[in-house]
């Protein structure tokens, strides 16, 4: 297998606090990975460290072969950063911005790359008034640009839809699946957890160090047993003692006339318990799969991890 990105045991330290603790993550040639973790759980820091912009306290990385601490200016030939909070020229037009970041790279014919990537994120017709005037949405699209405008092969974006508005996030989410199916490696870092389940092909939650990494669907169910709604015409106590003493049951919980069953074996046991719920003459009038979220996942993850720190 192909990894991209190897980091082993990088750890940052501050002197007010530890940033990132022993985080070892390997992400695949042209795999999307999403990061997530609460506010402050290192996820800017392990970025910037990937990136080449600060360096690690302890612990290595290597990204397409080349050394986040040793091989910084190969390294930046090679990645697009996007920052949270991307700063321009304000009294520069969208193009001169661009010209200005794009001269950096001696490879490039910077008036085509320029041209290509101001009309791909809608900017062309803007492109000779000054960023001051700008919306966020249109800056962000920008620092997109900027991004890009070298083809690196391999993308740190950090919360690239935060504080834009539906339609312009879509339109970065739509340019994000464009850069995937290209084969571009992109390490996401976000706060929207339906995005990273609509976007990554597999999730990283970090709290300092590593909860867990995996994809969304083996997440679930590592942490969940699979559960059955059952809408029922009416719930009594028979009905409920008979679905409790079936040993393929874990647990289950009525809500009005529908019954929550927690089963240890989904795909096996539902027409046993189907059975089993006629046979005390109970009317059923609806069976479901309870489908859990994204954030299901993420807040029992972390969760966890803050019971195994105490």
């Amino acid at each position: 297998m192909s990894f991209i990105i190897k980091s082993s045991n990088l750890t940052k330290i501050f002197p007010e606090r530890v940033a990132v603790k022993d985080l070892s993550l390997n992400v695949k040639k042209g795999e999307l990975l999403g990061l997530l973790g609460p506010n402050g759980a290192g996820k800017t820091t392990t970025i910037r460290m990937l990136s080449g912009i600060i360096s690690p306290t302890s612990g290595s990385a290597q990204v397409a072969g080349y050394d986040i601490e040793n091989e910084v200016e190969d390294l930046h030939e090679v990645i697009g950063l996007l920052t949270e909070t991307p700063g321009f020229y304000e009294s520069l037009s969208a193009w001169r911005n661009l010209e200005f970041f794009a001269n950096f790279y001696a490879h490039l014919d910077v008036e085509y790359q320029i041209e290509k990537y101001l009309k791909i994120m809608g900017l062309w017709e803007r492109r000779d008034e000054k960023v001051s005037g700008f919306s966020k949405g249109m800056k962000q699209k920008l620092a997109l640009a900027r991004s890009l405008i070298h083809e690196p092969e391999i993308l740190f974006f950090d919360e690239p839809t935060a504080g834009l508005d539906p339609q312009a996030s879509r339109e970065v989410r739509d340019l994000l699946m464009k850069l995937k199916k290209e084969g571009r490696t992109i390490f996401l870092c976000t706060h929207n957890l339906e995005e990273a389940e609509i976007l990554a092909d597999r999730i990283a939650l970090i709290d300092t160090n590593l909860v867990a990494l995996d994809t969304s669907s083996n997440l679930k169910s590592q942490i969940f047993n699979k559960t059955v709604m059952v809408d029922l015409e009416k719930v009594n106590n028979p009905i409920l003692d008979t679905v409790k003493k079936l040993n393929f049951v874990e647990r289950v919980k009525q809500i009005d006339n529908q019954l929550q069953i927690e089963l240890i074996d989904f795909d096996r046991y539902v027409p046993d318990l189907i059975k089993a719920l006629v046979e005390s003459d109970a009317r059923i009038k609806g069976v479901s799969e309870t489908k859990h979220s994204m954030e299901d996942i993420y807040l029992a993850l972390i969760k966890s991890n803050e019971g195994e720190r105490l």
